[in-house]
């Protein structure tokens, strides 16, 4: 039998790459020696036999009861001669529940999976197991984004009644990376998370926003969670051409942009404002991104992204509408503290993430600077290096650092633009004829 996603995808008219089969009525010895017979069989999992061969994960029908604390409290036992409907009331809820045999072309659906789907619902198998797995709770809300479903209230009071403490951070992050990733609009999902009170328990510095309110002229939409919610539908629209690290620093971007509003956020001269809530929005992220352990993500340094991208995502409109020459030195700078295409995607969501029309041309002209310049995902590459002062005569130590500084100044500046000229920079430097 085909079963999990793979057959949910499938009524759902949508391709799957991750395919699970449970195979009845073959001890679990012999399974193996048939499997061999087709390829190489890894197997998978303590506590079951899990056979993966090729891109298919293998299993035996099996039953699981919680026998400790956490994520993997579970004893798990495997039954070939398992009944059907025994077997799938270990899964989470009912669209997930249903098998396929592909030989009849028949789905069997001991609770109701099908109908729910037709009628969108999210409906829990096993209103008494369900909250064993705590997982399970993040887990709806991305299905419920992805999906466009809504939640039956028994399944919702089953969800407000779960403690989430015993999930790893892991576990948390995966389900959110799904969350943001794979939904069209993710805010689906942040709403639903709002409703059950998933934000008082994980995720506090969102709770922060509900509520906090923005002046009316600039932010028509409502109060910072309203915003923050149509900011990331509007990130999730800017990623398909990125990479998997850059999409996620993009979305967490988006996640985290205004936590600085709540403390920075007063009633002054008639109006609301939230002066350098950009900056103050550095701490909660790190704390944010703390307890999801975001780092670097297949060696991109996914939060140096993310941090650089709340701390500056004012920084396109502002330079844009400047009385005065920005520089392109600015420009050069700004891209040792963020890649300016993410920031210019995020600044352009966080624009378009509001109710009414405003001019978001800004943006526009900001990335079309970046890319003429070259900067666009990182600083100039400093064209003066030790080895050349060195071979100026200069000894190892802290005079060559201060001397790099100097010259990659100049040359962020556009003073220095080649290394004969970095090199004549060194030489001015090193006599004496211009000052630190």
């Amino acid at each position: 039998m085909f079963v999990g996603g793979w057959v949910r995808d499938r009524i759902l008219g949508l391709a799957s790459e991750d395919i699970d089969l449970e195979v009845y009525g073959i001890a679990v010895d012999r399974l193996r020696e048939l499997l061999a017979e087709l390829g190489p069989v890894n197997a998978v999992g303590k506590n079951f036999t899990v056979y993966k061969v090729g891109p298919v994960h293998v299993s035996m029908p099996r039953t699981e009861s919680k026998s400790g604390l956490g994520h993997r409290g579970f004893t798990v036992k495997g039954d070939p001669y398992l009944p059907i409907a025994e077997a799938a009331r270990r899964r989470d809820f009912t669209i997930n529940a249903i098998a396929w045999d592909p030989l009849n072309d028949n789905y069997l659906d001991p609770y109701g999976g099908k109908n729910d789907l037709e009628q969108r619902l999210l409906r829990v198998v096993d209103p008494h197991t369900f909250g064993d797995d705590s997982l399970r709770v993040l887990r709806a809300l991305q299905l419920v984004a992805r999906f466009g479903l809504r939640v039956d209230e028994t399944t919702k009071e089953i969800c407000r009644q779960t403690l989430l403490d015993d999930l790893p951070a892991e576990r948390v992050c995966g389900e959110l990376e799904k969350l943001l990733l794979l939904s069209e609009r993710p805010s689906r999902g942040f709403e639903l998370a709002k409703e059950l009170g998933i934000l008082d328990k994980l995720f506090p510095e969102l709770k922060a926003l509900v509520g906090c309110e923005q002046e009316l002229e600039w932010h028509p939409e409502g109060d910072v969670w309203v915003h923050t919610l149509q900011v990331i539908d509007q990130a999730r629209s800017r990623i398909d051409d990125l990479d998997y690290p850059q999409q996620m620093a993009l979305m967490l971007g988006a996640v985290c942009h205004d936590l600085g509003k709540p403390t920075t956020t007063e009633f002054i001269d008639g109006r609301i404002r939230s002066r350098n809530h950009e900056e103050a929005g550095v701490e909660p992220t790190h704390a944010l991104l703390d307890r999801l352990n975001v780092h670097s993500m297949n060696g991109y340094d996914v939060r140096h992204q993310v941090i650089g991208m709340v701390a500056q995502h004012l920084k396109p409109g502002m330079w844009h509408k400047s009385t005065g020459v920005v520089g392109d030195g600015a420009f050069r700078r700004l891209a040792r503290k963020v890649d300016l295409e993410l920031l210019a995607r995020l600044a352009k969501s966080d624009c378009l993430g509001r109710g009414g029309t405003f001019d978001c041309s800004a943006m526009d002209w900001f990335l079309e600077r970046a890319h003429a310049l070259g900067v666009e995902h990182a600083p100039p590459a400093p064209l003066l290096l030790g080895r050349h002062l060195l071979d100026l005569g200069l000894r190892p130590g802290p005079e060559i650092g201060r001397i790099l500084k100097a010259v990659y100044e100049q040359q962020l500046d556009g003073q220095v633009t080649a290394l004969e000229g970095a090199i004549a920079a060194a030489e001015t430097i090193i006599d004496g004829a211009t000052p630190e």
